[in-house]
């Protein structure tokens, strides 16, 4: 009796050892001035409880972000489309404290192409990868050991256009992420109506045109996310607020569409369009931000089939819900408004996947991203 008591206690002590307290949460933003920049924040798990922390400034729109899988370091895009004469934005790498989650400015590359809008660090933590918005490109610049950004290694030029002009009238790279073996790299790309799959080599960073995916025409692919489980992907369509479902074959590198879903409970309406999208890490919900519409769209999914079932749209509480965020735990979602700049926490039900909105919010000016960080390890 007494060994089955020690080790009841020992379990005990592991989940509140493995259940953290608190998060950091880095917030990327657009800049007007050169006072604003990279905000970080913490999050108190207990009650949903932001508070400021401190802010990085000095580079130009560092508007999406991405953490190193080491948590030494953090990434982000520099949204602009001249860098240096070169018509290309910048990616920068920065340090992180382990004590204070505060940054320090590592160093700067091109990007290769204009306005880049998303990037990723792959799993083995060798390559940032890159999404070019106005250059419709991606390309992946190595990392070094000790944090910083080599030149780019490889790069590829996406071709074409869609029926939309001309909002479609050339390649918009809008997303990059890597597969759940890292074999593989996923391209939405907005002005093609279409989600690209790259052969993603990590040692080398090289990036090699393996086959592509065509969306409804006028649909605007953005952000795209991989279920937990590895079979299942799914891409957000900005232009037409849909969701469209996919399988996912490791293996092969190929997408299969199983379903696209509307992100709205109306009729489109003038001014809307989506963002972001993600799944909950246990894998039995998808959440998507409507702008315009200022809502989070959450959906149940099908765990044997993929398949997604609208649930609720639960109001952002501000004006043009560019990103959000799921900590880790997936307790809690951080939707940032970038026109009302503000961001809200929100409880998730882990039941439903409901959201309830916590009272909690900071202000923080035109955010753009939402990531986390746990330090406390």
């Amino acid at each position: 009796m007494r060994t089955f008591f020690v080790t009841l206690a020992c379990i005990i002590a592991l989940n509140l050892q493995a259940a953290p307290k608190e998060f950091f949460v880095y917030i990327g933003t657009y800049t007007k001035t050169e006072e604003q920049g990279i905000h970080w924040l913490k999050l108190e798990m207990a009650t949903g409880k932001l508070t400021a922390v401190g802010k990085l400034a000095g580079q130009k729109n560092p508007s999406f972000l991405a953490i190193h899988p080491n948590k030494k370091f953090l990434y982000a895009v520099n949204e602009i489309s001249n860098y240096k004469g070169e018509k290309a934005g910048g990616v920068s790498a920065y340090s992180i404290d382990p004590k204070t989650g505060a940054l320090t400015f590592l160093n700067q590359q091109s990007s290769k192409g204009g306005a880049p809008c998303h990037l990723v660090v792959d799993a083995t933590g060798r390559n940032v990868l890159v999404a070019n918005y106005t250059g419709g490109s991606v390309a992946s610049l190595p990392i070094s050991r000790k944090g910083r950004l080599r030149k780019a290694s490889s790069f590829v030029q996406h071709e074409g256009s869609s029926v939309l002009k001309p909002r479609q009238a050339s390649p918009h790279g809008h997303s990059i992420n890597v597969s759940p073996g890292n074999k593989f790299a996923v391209a939405a790309d907005l002005g093609l109506d279409k989600v690209l799959v790259y052969g993603f080599n990590a040692k080398g960073g090289k990036l090699t045109p393996a086959g592509f995916t065509k969306v409804a025409p006028g649909a605007g692919p953005r952000h795209f996310a991989f279920h937990p489980n590895g079979k299942f992907a799914y891409v957000i369509n900005e232009i037409t607020l849909t969701v469209t479902a996919f399988g996912w074959d490791e293996a092969k590198g190929k997408l299969s569409e199983l379903q696209t879903i509307t992100t709205l409970p109306v009729e489109r309406g003038k001014g809307m369009s989506t963002a972001e999208v993600q799944v909950h890490p246990s894998g039995k919900f998808l959440y998507g931000s409507n702008r315009g519409h200022n809502t989070i769209a959450v959906f149940s999914i099908d765990g044997k089939t993929g398949k997604l079932k609208a649930i609720q749209h639960q109001s952002t509480l501000g004006k043009t819900p560019r990103n959000f965020g799921i900590d880790p735990t997936g307790k809690f979602l951080i939707a940032a408004n970038q026109s009302s700049g503000d961001v809200f926490t929100f409880h998730i039900n882990q039941d439903t996947g409901e959201l309830k909105p916590t009272s909690h919010s900071v202000k923080v000016p035109m955010p753009v991203c939402v990531k986390f960080l746990d330090l406390s390890e």
